[in-house]
C-alpha cells in the first residue's frame, strides 16, 4: 500500500502548517507523507519553534516553501488541508489538482499580542489543538 500524501497549507508556512506537518510525521508511523507550504513563505516563527521544542519536536531546521513551487513540480496529494483562521480565510491559498480538501481553523500565532509569556501561552494552545486534530484525523483514516 502506498503512503497517503498530505499537504498542509497556510499563508506563510511559518507556524500552523509546520506544526501540522511535524505532528503528522510523529503520529502516522511512516504511513503518511506530509509536507507544508504557504502562499507567501516567510520565516519560521521562533515562538512556534520553541513550543514545539518543549515537547521534543525540533522544527528549527525546517525551511518554508511556496505552494507555487510544489505546484510547479507537479506534486499531487491525497489531502490538501488548509489551516488558516477564519479572519484570513480569503488569503488562504488553494492548491490545484486532485485530492480531498479539508479546512481546519486555527488561530495564527504570528498575530498574537501581549507579553512574550502571553504569546507562548496562546501558541501552546494552538499547538495542542493542532496535535489533537492530527491525532483524531489519523485515527479516523485508520492507517
Amino acid at each position: 500500500m502506498s503512503k497517503i500524501k498530505v499537504l498542509f497549507v497556510c499563508i506563510h508556512n511559518s507556524a500552523r502548517s509546520q506544526m501540522a506537518e511535524a505532528f503528522t510525521k510523529k503520529y502516522a508511523d511512516g504511513k503518511i507523507d506530509a509536507e507544508s507550504a504557504g502562499i507567501e513563505p516567510g520565516v519560521l516563527n521562533k515562538t512556534v519553534v520553541n513550543v514545539m521544542k518543549e515537547i521534543g519536536i525540533d522544527i528549527s531546521s525546517n525551511k518554508t516553501q511556496s505552494v507555487f513551487e510544489l505546484y510547479g513540480k507537479n506534486k499531487e496529494y491525497d489531502y490538501v488541508i488548509t489551516v488558516c483562521d477564519q479572519t484570513k480565510a480569503e488569503m488562504c491559498p488553494v492548491f490545484p489538482g486532485a485530492g480531498k480538501r479539508l479546512h481546519w481553523n486555527f488561530e495564527d500565532p504570528s498575530g498574537f499580542s501581549g507579553t512574550d509569556e502571553e504569546k507562548f501561552v496562546k501558541t501552546r494552545e494552538v499547538r495542542n489543538q493542532i496535535e489533537s486534530k492530527i491525532q483524531n484525523w489519523i485515527a479516523d483514516l485508520n492507517v
